[in-house]
This record gives C-alpha cells, structure tokens and sequence, in this order.
C-alpha cells in the first residue's frame, strides 16, 4: 500500500483515491477537511479525539462532501468480506461523522421511506 506525506501526516493513497472519487490525485489540491476525515477513517480509534474538528469543519458544498462518506460506506460494505473488523470500524467512523454533519444517514432514511410504504 502506498502512502504520501501530507502536512507532517501519512495518508494512504488508495484512501485519498476513495475520499475524493478520483483515481488520479493532485495532491495539492485535497482539501483540509477531507484530510480529516481520511485521519479518522485511517484510524478509527481517532475518532473520539476528532469530533470536534469534524464538527467545525468548513466545507463549501454540503450536499458533494456527503459523497465523500457514502463512498467510504459503500466501499466497506463490498469488502466486509476482505477484513470485517477494519472494514466495520471504517463503515461506523463514516456513519458517525455522516451523522454529526448532517443529522441523519442517508442510506437509512431511505430505508425509512421503504418501510412506511408497506404499512
């Protein structure tokens, strides 16, 4: 796997690639929040000592940044299989932090309105 440094901090690029939607990366150009968010998606027990910075992160277009979580959460879901303990923690962090930005999941509200429907 290979890394890059950023900023005095070591990132995956294959978890850079993931986060931005993009195969071929200009470095330079990633944003501040989606380092960290890739801080705690890397390493899941960061999480607890991230909220706060996750929470006052500035972004400019809420509804493209949820991209960044659902492809972390559909991505882990299709390799559950590959290691279920990392995949998991990486699934919970992107929910978490899906949940303190914008209040609600957006696959499960989906599932919400599935249901209704069969009342």
């Amino acid at each position: 796997m290979e890394h890059v440094n950023i900023k005095d901090k070591k990132y995956s690029l294959d978890t850079l690639k993931l986060l931005t939607g993009m195969q071929e990366l200009e470095i330079k150009k990633i944003p501040q929040n989606v380092l960290v968010i890739a801080e705690a998606v890397e390493g899941p027990d960061k999480l607890p000592y991230l909220l706060e910075t996750i929470k006052s992160l500035e972004i400019d277009d809420m509804d493209k940044f949820r991209y960044v979580l659902l492809r972390v959460q559909v991505d882990s879901e299709l390799h559950m299989n590959d290691d279920i303990e990392k995949y998991h923690k990486r699934l919970y962090v992107s929910q978490v932090i899906e949940k303190i930005l914008y209040g609600e999941l957006f696959f499960e509200a989906g599932k919400d309105e599935d249901n209704e429907d069969d009342d």
